[in-house]
């Protein structure tokens, strides 16, 4: 497989994203492997982001404005029906690629068997930058991975487009949260996964993507996709996500700043919550936790 000669679809699906618009869209610039196209999904944006985008003036950037403003992942099923790659991306307006991330990551699926390539990240909020994960991150059918600690940022993956079109569906448009989730668990039944050891992305934390709303919905999105496929979860995938619902509304609660609720939460469901690292989340401020948040 000539992997330069593969053009890569990137996704950008932007509501409202100006303010670091430019970053994104440099980092997609700045990238070594350059035979790609920008998929720039508007998503009936009343701000400067169309402005923006056509400041560039580059015949790769492929502009495409929504009907009416669309869900998440309606807008990013949308956006996958306007590409012509072999391989899709995604990136958000608030996200910063490296710039050997899809060189780096396209030399992996010279393996055939490969479907899905993912890699790690550096979070940043305001200006500190850290290294997300601190492990090695799992390749292969990782589903049972995914199921015990799930940990793939979807700016960092790059995805055979052929298998999402085997696919009877591509995201979940039910879903606002947990969409990427969704798939990500779905596709790792089927396809073979390879990871990038190092940060190939970077994810920015501000206040729109830690808000209490999507707090709450998360914790509401979980507990559906759970309902729906609880009979095909064996008893430890069932405890593992069960735990992951109360964790995750056990969070939402300090969020909330509501220290009796979530001392109460936490007494009444210790059963699942009584761990070290529980007990910290409980008695640290809400800064310490953002980092955390990202996966919880």
């Amino acid at each position: 497989m000539k992997l330069k000669k593969n053009l890569v679809s990137i996704i950008l699906n932007c509501y409202n994203g100006e303010k670091y618009l430019k970053e994104a869209l440099s980092s997609v610039i700045a990238q070594t492997h350059k035979n790609w196209e920008l998929i720039f999904l508007d998503n009936r944006s009343t701000d400067n982001s169309k402005i923006i985008l056509k400041s560039y003036n580059n015949k790769k950037f492929r502009y495409f404005k929504t009907p009416k403003h669309l869900s998440l992942y309606s807008a990013r099923n949308l956006a996958i029906k306007k590409t012509k790659g072999k391989f899709i991306s995604f990136i958000d307006s608030d996200d910063i690629w490296e710039k050997k991330k899809l060189e780096t990551q396209l030399k992996l699926f010279k393996d055939p068997k490969i479907g899905v390539v993912y890699g790690n990240l550096f979070v940043k909020k305001n200006e500190t930058l850290k290294k997300y994960f601190n492990y090695h991150l799992k390749g292969g059918y990782i589903y049972k991975d995914l199921i015990r600690n799930y940990n793939i940022g979807i700016l960092t993956v790059i995805i055979k487009k052929k298998i999402l079109i085997k696919e009877k569906k591509l995201f979940n448009s039910k879903y606002n949260i947990i969409g990427d989730f969704e798939l990500f668990i779905r596709l790792s039944k089927k396809y073979n996964f390879h990871a990038v050891q190092q940060p190939v992305a970077t994810y920015r934390i501000h206040g729109e993507n830690l808000s209490l709303l999507k707090r709450r919905l998360q914790v509401k999105e979980y507990k559906d996709w759970y309902k729906k496929n609880k009979k095909n979860l064996n008893d430890e995938e069932q405890s593992i996500i069960s735990k992951k619902i109360i964790n995750a509304e056990f969070i939402r609660l300090k969020f909330e700043k509501n220290f009796f609720k979530t001392i109460n939460f936490f007494f009444k469901k210790k059963q699942y919550l009584l761990s070290i690292k529980n007990i910290a989340i409980l008695i640290s401020p809400r800064f310490v936790l953002e980092k955390y948040m990202l996966f919880a």
